[in-house]
């Protein structure tokens, strides 16, 4: 397999989804590295990723990557869970430029926040199947005790915009009530449309649970990736219209959605593909 190179001095960190999740990954780097450029690529035209193969979600990645390799970035992040969970060593390979996911930042918060080494893991269907959180965090802790379940509706109540109606909190309450009894301190809120449904969740699991984000840990793994390899960017925030958001279908319902994500100011959307 040949390897994908880029410029010396790339200037941006490139992010890819399949969609719209994503975005809290960069809200987080935005926040936390305001004087970062960052260039998305949300791959809308062959949403969803959770029901494809390995195979499959190899190739979809490495098509993302080269995409952005293009727009000269110094970094990859990769914010989408099932892509997380079976492409990371193939892009470490291919690329000449570090890669962060989702699961491992998030499962190593998870493990730091613990007390008592009950850990509950909500994500979509084919994250939860793929135990990838659960394997991850066993790699850390053998003893910790891990409850898992699935959400699946919490993805399109979020696009939707449903963020705090009442059919939310009800969704909520007759998902989360798997971890009544587990004894579970720390949530890991293990997909990328969560943290938008946070206030939901902890007012469902109750303020004594810890609620991990892996798109805040994602991003923090960026911010000290850069800073120890004298990549990070110091400075004032750029404004929204310095960083360069791409999808593969028509940018319309991406946009609509996305301002849930980021507020009603939003980077130039294009559509192009890999």
């Amino acid at each position: 397999m040949a390897r994908l190179s880029a410029r010396r001095q790339p200037a941006a960190i490139g992010v890819f989804d399949s969609g719209v999740g994503g975005l809290t990954v960069v809200r987080e780097i935005m926040r936390q590295l305001p004087a970062e450029k960052v260039v998305y690529f949300g791959d809308t035209a062959r949403f969803p990723y959770g029901n494809k193969a390995r195979e499959t979600l190899i190739r979809f990645s490495l098509e993302n990557a080269r995409f952005l390799s293009r727009e000269h970035i110094k970094l990859l992040v990769v914010a989408c869970n099932s892509a997380s969970a079976y492409v990371l060593p193939s892009l470490r390979y291919a690329l000449r430029i570090p890669v962060v996911g989702v699961i491992e930042p998030g499962a190593r918060a998870a493990h730091q926040v613990t007390r008592n080494r009950k850990v509950g893991v909500i994500g979509t269907v084919a994250t939860i199947e793929s135990d990838s959180y659960q394997q991850t965090l066993l790699g850390l802790d053998p003893g910790l005790k891990i409850t898992s379940r699935a959400c699946p509706l919490f993805v399109p109540l979020v696009e939707e915009g449903w963020l705090g109606h009442k059919v939310t909190y009800d969704v909520a309450r007759a998902y989360l009530a798997a971890f009544k009894g587990q004894g579970i301190d720390t949530l890991l809120l293990g997909c990328t449309h969560y943290p938008l449904l946070r206030e939901v969740i902890q007012k469902t699991v109750g303020r004594k649970v810890r609620l991990v984000d892996s798109a805040f840990e994602a991003a923090r793994q960026v911010k000290v990736l850069l800073e120890e390899q004298g990549l990070a960017e110091h400075g004032p925030a750029l404004a929204m219209g310095r960083h360069r958001f791409f999808v593969s279908d028509v940018p319309e319902k991406f946009v609509a959605v996305a301002k849930r994500f980021l507020g009603p100011r939003l980077p130039p959307v294009a559509q192009a593909g890999p």
